[in-house]
């Protein structure tokens, strides 16, 4: 094919050309790339806020592993760039475009105008601007490529035109660009040998090794290479919350996630290791509960595709450069068999089978309000074996990051810190993922962000299963509250408690269905019921605020 495209035409062909399902946006922007994206065969999802719509694009990416793409006006930048922040947090690519006046019209109190740079600067890691239609080739091939890159993060585009029409109207030379080959992670690099022996000998020389293995592990789909270097030093797995499921979490050597998140057990084995072996791990405050678990000064060996994660936290002993899948297989042929005294391992083992035990009882609790642990049951057992379960940040991630047992055919996804993520991001997962099942566990706090979002699911025809534990407050928060106003808990309600409200019929309104839950023997057959449905079904789930999650341990006096 030779000649010219409308700018239009080129991006809409080129995304489709890339796989491209769905793109998601707010109006009024690129009416003509989506009128030819939607002729093409890729959705338009419009959503009613732009921070939906980028949370869309991330779960659509977080599943299919390709750039989510985002598309808004002017006006709407700066919803957006608060929307990324969520992405590149969790390592997410995503391409971000908005339309913007031209030159001319800039610095003269334009209507709706201002400047971006500022704006997407903390949230991107690559963002320019495209003048003319003419720029976009050059302009999408690298903005897909950054994106994916590691660490995989937004990107921005800044399109000439309020609506991007400068850039629409112009002239590209055809053909249109296939992109499909930027994946994440779009590149896997090998350890060098001398990195990988000397990881080895650190590992064989310590009685007591842990791992710890992050979000960059999980991107790296090292599930299978992780079991076997565990396996070889008798050392028990500990993930991040973004790692939840990378293996199996009834393995008898995954002690559950680390850090902020962690259920009692984790950091009390991981603060008795010699060396823990940090996998694709970000080290931050979450992951290692403030810098307590580790403590400060532990011996450290790193795999990391980002050789800005080492040394941030903790001086490294060892730090291997690679994909942590490359690394670990690498590691595993130089560990061979070592004789290991499984002494620590069993002790791990010992801790986590008491926890079980001590937990089960909750699993399994008919109070009413519903405890959110029995929730956390029954999801594990409605979940398919190849389902997404989308987690919410806070107790969300909580709950699900201890009590929802996986496995790797099944997919986790969590918010990375932005309150109301899940929703929108669980429809942009089912859009990546129409053939699996998609639950999302929310609260009905951050539920109340992105309500909106239920006439898009019905209007889009996206099937989640919505499940809201439904306090009629923030629980995370509420017994501290309560403390700090002096055990006063109607002072402390008017700051955390809101509702009550019955999200059925919220759903119905939105012409959707939903099902009411007040007993804890009821959640089972409600979860079957929605997962089965081809529609978004919300599933309300009356829970008790006073019921806590379970804690992480962290040292005395620290």
């Amino acid at each position: 094919m030779s000649g010219t495209m409308t700018g239009g035409n080129w991006l809409a062909a080129s995304l489709a050309a890339s796989g491209q399902t769905h793109v998601f946006f707010v109006d009024a922007v690129l009416r003509r790339t989506l009128l030819a994206l939607s002729e093409a065969g890729v959705a338009p999802v419009l959503a009613h806020t732009e921070k939906a719509a980028v949370y869309m694009a991330d779960g659509y990416a977080r599943v299919s592993g390709r750039p989510g793409v985002v598309a808004v006006q002017s006006v709407g930048a700066a919803n957006l760039a608060a929307g990324l922040q969520d992405a590149y947090l969790a390592r997410t690519p995503i391409v971000a475009l908005t339309g913007r006046k031209v030159p001319a019209h800039q610095n003269r109190n334009a209507y709706q105008e201002l400047e971006h740079a500022p704006l997407f600067a903390p949230v991107t890691k690559l963002r320019a601007d495209v003048a003319e239609a003419a720029d976009l080739p050059r302009a999408l091939r690298q903005a897909f490529a950054a994106a994916t890159a590691m660490p995989p993060r937004p990107v921005h585009l800044d399109l000439f035109g309020l609506q991007a029409e400068v850039v629409e109207g112009g002239a590209v030379p055809a053909p249109a660009a296939d992109l499909s080959a930027f994946r994440t992670p779009m590149h896997r690099p090998e350890p060098d040998p001398a990195a990988i022996a000397a990881a080895a000998a650190a590992l064989r020389a310590a009685p007591r090794v842990a791992i710890v293995a992050g979000d960059g592990a999980a991107l790296s789909g090292c599930g299978a290479e992780l079991l076997a270097v565990a396996d070889a030093l008798a050392a028990p797995i500990a993930t991040a919350l973004g790692a939840r499921g990378i293996v199996s979490t009834r393995h008898p050597l995954h002690i559950g996630v680390a850090g902020a998140y962690a259920a009692p057990p984790a950091n009390r084995i991981l603060q008795d290791a010699d060396l823990i072996l940090m996998v694709g791990a970000d080290t931050g405050d979450m992951l290692t509960n403030y810098w307590r678990t580790p403590k400060a000064g532990a011996q450290v060996v790193q795999i990391d595709a980002d050789p800005l994660e080492f040394d941030r936290s903790y001086p490294a002993i060892v730090a291997v450069q690679a994909d942590p899948r490359a690394g670990l297989r690498a590691l595993a042929a130089a560990l061979g068999k070592p004789s290991r005294d499984g002494a620590y391992l069993a002790a791990a083992q010992a801790r986590m089978a008491e926890w079980r035990a001590e937990v089960a009882p909750r699993l399994a609790s008919a109070a009413a309000p519903i405890d959110p642990a029995r929730l956390a049951a029954e999801i594990t057992a409605a979940l398919p074996a190849d389902g997404i379960l989308v987690a919410d940040t806070g107790y969300s991630g909580i709950w699900t990051g201890t009590l929802v047992d996986l496995e790797p055919s099944q997919t986790y996804l969590r918010a990375a810190g932005s309150l109301g993520w899940s929703f929108p991001a669980a429809l942009g997962a089912k859009c990546a993922a129409p053939n699996r099942k998609v639950v999302c566990w929310t609260g009905d706090g951050a539920l109340y962000y992105h309500l909106a979002e239920l006439e898009t699911a019905r209007r889009r025809g996206i099937a989640v299963t919505l499940v809201v534990n439904n306090n009629s407050g923030f629980g995370q928060g509420w017994p501290n509250l309560v403390r700090q106003a002096g055990n006063r808990p109607d002072a402390a309600a008017e700051l955390l408690r809101f509702g009550p409200t019955d999200f059925t019929q919220v759903a119905r309104s939105f012409g959707l269905d939903g099902i009411r839950v007040e007993r804890p023997e009821d959640i089972g057959p409600a979860l079957k019921r929605a997962i089965a449905a081809d529609h978004t079904m919300v599933v309300d789930v009356a829970t008790d605020i006073e019921a806590r999650a379970p804690a992480p341990w962290a040292p005395e006096g620290a």
